[in-house]
């Protein structure tokens, strides 16, 4: 990790992460998280875990919480507070409804995100009054701390300038499919002769592919598909053309 300048305006400064990074530390994370809880890491995780691992770092985690108040398609929230643990709500549309499961997990994950590695930079905010005065309809500050809001379009995949969210939402998946969790998967799937290129994500191999690591990690297909593209294990392209990282 090193730090650079924060074009958006909310820092001086801002973590900036190489994606093998964020890989690393997250399956250092989980897999150490597990094997303190069972004594062995096995995936998928349970959705009873990913939510300890949030309440080990956060000061609260309330999955019931009604979010309408942020707008619509609000899924999670993180608020931050300076010189404390941050508190993070969960909508209660995800954790009613046993058909949202998948979503729930991956916001778990993508608000743990939030918790474990921007939690830090608001320990010493700014003196301005508004830290988020430059993206008012997607930030609000209340009284009790600073509140990252995030919908359900960008958990998985924000764009790369709105890098709190891009962040979080690799290590949704990096948390809920670690690296090396997933090249194994491929090596045994696809076998040795298939696996010196990327797959075509529309190929037969390649959606088999995304149809098993959605089953062996409990995740919806989208999840599933980011995670394989950002190890560079599918391609959108339909034919191979980039060689994988095994």
């Amino acid at each position: 990790m090193k730090l650079v300048r924060d074009t958006t305006g909310r820092f001086s400064e801002r973590p900036h992460y190489e994606a093998a990074e964020l890989d690393r530390e997250c399956e250092k994370i989980i897999c150490g998280f597990l094997k303190s809880r069972h004594g062995v890491a096995e995936f998928p995780v349970s959705t009873d875990d990913l939510a300890s691992l949030i309440e080990e770092e956060a000061e609260d985690l309330d999955l019931y919480a009604d979010l309408s108040a942020f707008g619509p398609n609000v899924e999670g929230v993180t608020i931050f507070v300076p010189g404390g643990k941050p508190k993070v709500k969960i909508s209660s549309a995800l954790s009613e409804d046993p058909s949202r499961e998948n979503r729930l997990r991956t916001t778990l994950t993508h608000e743990y995100g939030h918790v474990h590695f921007h939690s830090y930079l608001f320990d010493s905010p700014p003196k301005s009054v508004d830290l988020f005065a430059a993206s008012r309809a997607a930030y609000t500050a209340p009284s009790t701390g600073l509140t990252q809001v995030c919908k359900r379009d960008t958990i998985l995949e924000a764009q790369s300038y709105d890098w709190m969210e891009w962040q979080a939402g690799h290590v949704c998946g990096a948390i809920l499919m670690p690296a090396s969790r997933v090249r194994r998967l491929a090596r045994e799937r696809l076998g040795e002769s298939l696996t010196n290129a990327a797959l075509g994500i529309a190929s037969i191999q390649g959606a088999s592919l995304i149809d098993a690591a959605q089953v062996a990690f409990q995740v919806s297909r989208d999840a599933a598909r980011v995670r394989l593209l950002r190890l560079g294990i599918v391609t959108e392209a339909s034919t191979t053309q980039s060689r994988l990282q095994f």
